[in-house]
Parts: structure tokens; sequence; C-alpha cells
């Protein structure tokens, strides 16, 4: 009990180092820059605890839950030797926790008023929502599909440069192409879908893969599935964008 305690107070400490730049920060500009007394200060003092707390269970908790279930099941299929089931794993992997990306779900919706707003979809709940829902799909498949290829890439032992390099060499074609409006969104879907919920389990995976297989190191083939993860919502979003565009 004692020893729980200890580590629960010595998290609590690395997430107070963690916070401090971000509130040294604000409370410069604020009190130096803008010579303003801070706002509120009462309820942003408890948002900050809440903030210091719900970082450090998050930081447990991926330690305790996702990171060992993403190790654990990457090594279980590996060692069942089907790779069917491995890559329809690592689809579903990128799909489901995509879909349940919380930032995907906000940057979706605010993209969906504001093409709403512009003329480029109709000026309705149905038709922002159907939009909204389009994008999120489109960008959850283009996850799945890139844990596919990183998973694939970390079987057969392919360097990533060569990848990122062909991807990124894609983007750009496509950014010459693709309309206007739908490029910013496609820029910022890539970061989006890396967040809270992807990245963990993204990484469990890889690392767990590579530590599983002979003759893969786990620093080299391990790491990369979430360069793929943010670069094909890129290619996708956009080829969504041209598509919605003829059809409109």
């Amino acid at each position: 009990m004692q020893t729980n305690i200890i580590r629960f107070l010595r998290l609590i400490v690395g997430s107070i180092r963690d916070l401090a730049p971000i509130v040294a920060v604000v409370a410069f500009f604020q009190l130096v820059v803008l010579q303003q007394p801070i706002p509120d200060l009462g309820n942003i003092l408890v948002g900050v605890v809440f903030v210091l707390l719900g970082l450090t269970l998050f930081i447990q908790g991926l330690e305790m839950g996702l990171f060992p279930v993403g190790e654990t099941m990457a090594n279980a299929f590996a060692r069942k030797g089907s790779l069917f089931w491995l890559l329809a794993f690592a689809f579903a992997l990128g799909f489901g926790t995509t879909a349940a990306e919380p930032a995907l779900i906000a940057v979706a919706a605010e993209a969906a008023e504001v093409a709403a707003a512009a003329g480029v979809v109709a000026d309705s709940k149905d038709a922002q929502d159907t939009y909204a829902f389009s994008l999120r799909l489109t960008v959850a498949i283009s996850v799945g599909i890139a844990l596919v290829i990183g998973v694939f890439r970390i079987l057969k032992g392919w360097p990533v440069h060569y990848l990122i390099i062909g991807g990124y060499v894609l983007v750009v074609a496509m950014t010459m192409i693709a309309p206007n409006e739908i490029i910013g969104i496609a820029y910022d879907s890539g970061g989006v879908t890396t967040s809270t919920i992807t990245v963990p389990l993204v990484t469990a995976l890889g690392v767990g893969l590579a530590q599983t297989i002979r003759e893969r190191n786990p620093l080299i083939d391990g790491f990369g599935l979430i360069a793929f993860a943010s670069l094909t919502p890129m290619i996708f979003v956009m080829a969504f964008g041209i598509l919605w565009d003829l059809a409109g």
C-alpha cells in the first residue's frame, strides 16, 4: 500500500513537471506582457488540478492497460501464424481507435460547420452530420489501411523511409489537384488522428510485433506506424474532397 502511494506521488510530481512550462508561459504573458490579472483565478486553479490528476491517471492507465494489451495481442497474433488475422486485427485497431478519437470528432464537426457556412455543403444539420460522418469514416479507413501497410512492412523488413517519402510525394501531387477547401482539413486530419487513444495502442502493436518476429529490431522496425497513421489521412481526405467535389 505504501509503495503504491509513493509511486502515485512520483507520478504526480512528474505531471507537475510536465505542466509547469505551460503554466509558466500563460502566467508570464498574462501578467507581464498583457499586464492584466488572471480572470476567474479560482476556477482556473481547480481546472489545473483536474488536468494534473487526469494526466497522472491517464499515464498510469497507459502503463497498466493499453500498452500491455497492444503488445500481448500483437505477440499472440504473430505466434498464431495467420497473416490474414494479423492484418485484419491491424485494420480493425486502426479503424476503431481513430473512429473513437475525440480530436477527430471535434475537427470533423467543426469542418462540417465551416463547409456549410462556405456553401460547400447545404446549410442544414443533416447535411453537416453527413459531411462530418463521411470525413470521420474516411480518416478511420485510411488509418486502418495505414496499419495494414505498417504491419506488412514490419513482417517484410522494408525500410520505413522509402514508404514515407513515396507517401509524401503523393500528398504533394494530390495537393495540386484537390479542392482548396479540403486541403487544410486533410493536413489537419493527419495530426488529429494520432492522439490520446490511437498512439498508445498503435505503438504497442508495432513494438510488440517487432519483438516477436525473429530478426526484427524493435527499435528500428517497431516504430513508424504512427507516421503511416499521420500520412494516409491526408491522402484519403484529399481524395474524399475530390470525389465530393465531383459528386457536387
